[in-house]
């Protein structure tokens, strides 16, 4: 590992380890939190914000997507946290669900011990409660959940020291203005508020009260190494098209990005008609659909997402070598968001743009080439199914228990095992789909820890 910046070596985290509610321990610095994480260093981003934010009431981070703003903002408030309070010292503020739960995952891993819960639209509320009947020291929530346990006052706000409103810009953009401002408006007692962005030039509401902010603007810093590239469809139906250039393209994963719902129904259907693997993601569909779509693309049993800008910003899925705007965007920010999840940091990618030869490109589209994709590869058959497993964290089952019972009940070998998700109240793995039937068979209805569990294919 290389030498480790003064800076992050002076920020120290305090580890609790909750065991009949006594918390003590050594010290967890930031060089172990990252070889949890396997990161060999911060990125100059991150160092900054680990440098700076501790100095400043008010930062204003903005960086690109996939550049690592979770882990920037959420060194620096773990070292904030009082390890003897009892109530909730953070919350964490953002526009959608799949962000709530992808920041909690991060800050989870990160193996710091103190308690973080997630709270959002479309989840039970019992939940909620039972889950806030302990209180955690950080709170990570969509405004209009927020807002509503602030309102029937299931916890106590007095202790709440530090806000960090992120991807701002978007909660404002869809309509959370109003919840923003009551919940701001009770938070009496901040001494902290961290803003972040992958978009400059947005108006801070003056509500948040940011007085005289440190702005940490990385959104020059990062070289594109996007290339963008033009697919003439010939009728202005483009499914045929899109078609030709996923055969072009491969089994390599990717987004397909459109604007409308109507439009990734269209697709989706067609995809299947040829046997394409797919998950689909927008706004209208459940919560645990859209959850079940992310973890299906992450652990491969589908190469193909086919989303709305939904999926641009804020939600934990892999870097893609491609994306494909199936129908243009309307604004250049869109474009910029959808281009983000491929290229990111230092890799390379690419973005095609689907266009009838009749249409116009809009004028944030430079500096394009036409695609040849007269070469077609050959697609080979998905290797990955999905099984779910209805048992999780609270039932304190492990990755390792998971793995255990694969491996030693199911008789699988270790490299047959793929990417394990452990949720609250479920699991989910991914085994290859040659064995995927037998294993339910051989798991379905046995024991895991003292729970048993239903196992089948999602």
């Amino acid at each position: 590992m290389p030498p480790q910046s003064p800076l992050v070596a002076n920020l120290q985290l305090v580890v609790l380890w909750q065991n009949s509610n006594t918390m003590a321990h050594p010290i967890k610095d930031t060089e172990e939190i990252l070889r949890k994480l396997q990161i060999q260093a911060l990125n100059p981003m991150q160092e900054a914000a680990v440098a700076s934010i501790p100095l400043h009431a008010n930062t204003v981070l903005l960086s690109p997507t996939g550049t690592g703003k979770t882990l920037a903002f959420a060194l620096p408030l773990l070292a904030s946290l009082d390890p003897t309070s009892k109530e909730v010292q953070a919350l964490i503020l953002v526009p959608s669900r799949e962000l709530a739960i992808q920041i909690e995952q991060v800050i989870r891993s990160m193996g710091s011990g103190y308690k973080v819960n997630a709270v959002y639209g479309g989840r039970s509320m019992s939940k909620d409660k039972i889950e806030l009947k302990h209180v955690p020291a950080i709170l990570i929530g969509t405004p209009g959940r927020i807002a509503d346990h602030f309102s029937n006052d299931r916890f106590s706000t007095d202790h709440i020291k530090t806000v960090v409103l992120d991807e701002f810009d978007k909660s404002l953009e869809v309509g959370f203005e109003y919840e923003m401002k009551g919940i701001l408006k009770n938070l009496i007692n901040i001494e902290k508020r961290i803003l972040t962005s992958a978009t400059a030039g947005v108006e801070i509401p003056e509500f948040v009260n940011l007085q005289n902010p440190n702005n940490l603007n990385y959104l020059g810093t990062v070289i594109s190494k996007l290339t963008t590239k033009i697919v003439v469809s010939p009728a202005k139906n483009k499914l045929n098209t899109l078609l030709h250039l996923l055969n072009h393209i491969g089994n390599q994963q990717g987004i397909v990005f459109c604007n409308l719902k109507d439009s990734i129904q269209q697709v989706s259907s067609f995809l299947n008609s040829k046997n394409i693997s797919h998950g689909c993601f927008n706004g209208g569909m459940e919560q645990k659909d859209r959850e079940r779509s992310l973890i299906k693309f992450r652990n491969g049993t589908n190469q193909l997402l086919i989303a709305t800008d939904l999926a641009a910003r804020g939600i934990d899925i892999p870097e893609m070598k491609y994306i494909i705007h199936y129908e243009l965007p309307v604004y250049k920010e869109e474009f910029i968001h959808r281009n983000g999840r491929t290229a990111r940091v230092s890799s390379k990618g690419t973005a095609y743009v689907l266009k009838w030869h009749h249409e116009e490109l809009p004028a944030f589209i430079k500096k394009t080439e036409v695609a040849d994709i007269t070469k077609q590869a050959v697609r080979k058959p998905v290797f990955w199914k999905t099984l779910f497993i209805s048992g999780g964290r609270k039932d304190k089952i492990s990755k390792g228990d998971i793995a255990g019972l694969f491996i030693k009940q199911g008789k699988i070998a270790k490299d047959e095992l793929g990417l394990i998700e452990l949720k609250h109240d479920c699991a989910f793995v991914a085994i290859p789909v040659s064995i995927a039937e037998s294993l339910v068979e051989k798991l379905n209805n046995t024991r895991l820890k003292k729970k048993k569990v239903r196992v089948y294919i999602v």
